[in-house]
C-alpha cells in the first residue's frame, strides 16, 4: 500500500503540469495578432440596447477607439473588410435579467475615423456593413424586446479579420469582467496590451 504512495503522487504532479501547460498555451496568441495593423471594433450583434443605458454600448465602442488610438499600435477602421482584427465588445447588464431592445443597426456606422480633440471624429459613408456571422443571428433580424440573462460582465473578444464569417471563428483573445469597458479607463484594453507584450517577449525567445 505505501509502495502506491509515491507512484500517485508522481502522476498526479504529472497531470497537475500537463493541465497547467494546457492552461498557459490557451493564453498564447496567434501570429496574426501580432502581425495586425488595422482593427475593427464594433458592438456584438447579439446585444440589446438597455432601457436604462441606450447608449452604453456605443459609448464603450468609442472609448475602446480611443484607447486603441491612444495606445499607437493598431489603427481603428470602420471597415470590417479592411481590418486585420475585429474586436467584439458588450457592456454588461445592470441586472442579472434584463430586458433590452434588440438593433441590428447599431454597426452601421460612417466609414472614417479621425482622431479629435474630444477622442474620435466620424466621416460620412452610405452602405450597409457585410454580415459577420452566418445566417440566423441578430443582424439579420428586425428590432424586438428580449430578455438577457446573466450578462453582467463587460466582454472585449478578438477575432481575426479577412476571413469570412469571422465571429464563427475561435476568437484570438477575450476579455470578460466586471467593468472591463469603464468609461475612460478601458481595462480591456490595458490587458490586451499585455497579453501581447507577453507574447512578443514569448516570441523572442523561440529560435
Amino acid at each position: 500500500m505505501h509502495k502506491r504512495i509515491p507512484i500517485l503522487f508522481v502522476l498526479s504532479l504529472l497531470i497537475a503540469t500537463i493541465g497547467f501547460a494546457r492552461d498557459k498555451s490557451k493564453n498564447l496568441l496567434p501570429p496574426y495578432v501580432l502581425r495586425a495593423r488595422t482593427v475593427a471594433v464594433i458592438i456584438d450583434p447579439n446585444a440589446g440596447v438597455s432601457l436604462d443605458d441606450p447608449q452604453a454600448n456605443q459609448v464603450a465602442q468609442k472609448d475602446v477607439e480611443v484607447a486603441l488610438l491612444n495606445w499607437g499600435r493598431f489603427d481603428p477602421v470602420i471597415s470590417t473588410q479592411a481590418a486585420d482584427l475585429i474586436i467584439v465588445v458588450r457592456r454588461g447588464n445592470r441586472h442579472v435579467v434584463d430586458q433590452t431592445i434588440t438593433n441590428p443597426r447599431q454597426n452601421n456606422r460612417a466609414g472614417v475615423i479621425n482622431p479629435t480633440d474630444n477622442g474620435v471624429g466620424i466621416g460620412a459613408q452610405q452602405g450597409r456593413p457585410p454580415s459577420l456571422s452566418g445566417p440566423g443571428t441578430a443582424e439579420d433580424s428586425s428590432p424586438h424586446s428580449q430578455t438577457e440573462i446573466g450578462n453582467t460582465d463587460d466582454s472585449f473578444i478578438v477575432y481575426e479579420g479577412g476571413v469570412d464569417n469571422p465571429l464563427d471563428t475561435a476568437p484570438a483573445w477575450r476579455y470578460v469582467a466586471k467593468d472591463g469597458l469603464f468609461p475612460h479607463t478601458v481595462p480591456a484594453v490595458e490587458q490586451f496590451r499585455k497579453a501581447i507584450a507577453q507574447a512578443e517577449k514569448a516570441a523572442a525567445k523561440t529560435p
